[in-house]
C-alpha cells in the first residue's frame, strides 16, 4: 500500500485553484487537491460522497473552453485544470404548507412562475452534476405532471449548478422538491405498512426498545449493527400485506 501511495505521489499535475497554480498528486479528487494545497475546507464540503451537493465546482481545462460543472468530492484533477467552487447558490425558495397546496398547474404558477419563461436552451441539463434530464422534468412541472417530474428529479442533490446556468432564473431543485412532495402526499399510492408503523410509534410500541438500545455501550451497538437482519426486496412488506 505504501508503495502504491508513493507511486501516485510521483505523478504530479498542475491545477489552478482560484487562479493560483499548485502541483498536486494526479490521483486526487478536486477536494483532496484543495486540502493537499493547504486549503482548510470549512464550507463547500459535506458528506464527501456525492450525496449532499455542497461541493459544486466549476472548471475548465487548458485548451478547452467548455465550462464544466461537477462535485469536487467525485471528480479527479486533470493537468492544467482551472477550478472555482460554487459552495452556495441563492435560489428562490417560497414558503408553503404542503397540506394546503394541491397538485394542480396553478400551484407552480403561484410559487414558481419563472418555469414558464424556460427558453429550452438545455443549459440546466448540461450543467447537472448528476446527469439528470433537468429541462425535461421542468417541462413535466409546467404541465402539472408531478409524478413524472418527481421521478426524473429523484437523484437531485440540490447543488444549484442548473440554476447557476439558467437565463430564465428558474429554481430547478426547489421546483423538483415541490413536485416530489406533491407526489408523495397526493399522487403516489399510500404505503400502508409505513402508515401502520407510524401509528405503532405514536402508540409507544417501540419506546422501551429505543431506550434499551440507547443505553447499550458503543461496542455492543456496533456488534448489533454488523449482525443485523437485512430485509431483502422479496421479504419487504407491500401495500397488499
Amino acid at each position: 500500500m505504501r508503495g502504491e501511495t508513493q507511486k501516485v505521489m510521483e505523478k504530479m499535475v498542475n491545477v489552478f485553484l482560484f487562479g493560483k497554480k499548485y502541483s498536486v498528486p494526479a490521483g486526487l479528487t478536486i477536494m483532496g487537491a484543495m486540502e493537499y494545497a493547504g486549503y482548510k475546507l470549512v464550507r463547500g464540503c459535506g458528506c464527501r460522497n456525492g450525496f449532499c451537493g455542497a461541493c459544486t465546482t466549476i472548471y475548465r481545462v487548458k485548451g478547452d473552453n467548455t465550462l464544466k460543472f461537477c462535485l469536487a468530492c467525485q471528480t479527479t484533477v486533470e493537468d492544467n485544470m482551472y477550478v472555482a467552487t460554487l459552495p452556495y447558490f441563492p435560489i428562490v425558495k417560497p414558503l408553503y404548507d404542503i397540506g394546503e397546496v394541491r397538485p394542480d398547474e396553478q400551484v407552480m404558477m403561484q410559487l414558481y412562475p419563472e418555469i414558464y419563461k424556460c427558453i429550452g436552451c438545455n443549459a440546466c441539463t448540461k450543467a447537472c452534476t448528476q446527469d439528470l434530464k433537468v429541462m425535461q422534468y421542468i417541462a413535466h412541472a409546467q404541465r402539472g405532471e408531478y409524478g413524472k417530474c418527481a421521478e426524473l428529479s429523484f437523484d437531485c442533490v440540490m447543488c444549484g449548478a442548473c440554476s447557476a446556468r439558467c437565463p430564465a432564473e428558474i429554481s430547478h431543485p426547489q421546483v423538483a422538491v415541490l413536485a416530489r412532495r406533491l407526489t408523495g402526499k397526493y399522487i403516489a399510492p399510500e404505503a400502508k405498512h409505513l402508515t401502520q408503523r407510524v401509528k405503532d410509534i405514536e402508540h409507544g410500541d417501540f419506546t422501551q426498545l429505543l431506550e434499551d438500545v440507547a443505553a447499550k455501550p458503543i461496542e455492543e451497538l456496533k456488534e448489533l449493527y454488523n449482525h443485523r437482519e437485512i430485509e431483502s426486496d422479496q421479504t419487504a412488506p407491500t401495500d397488499e400485506d
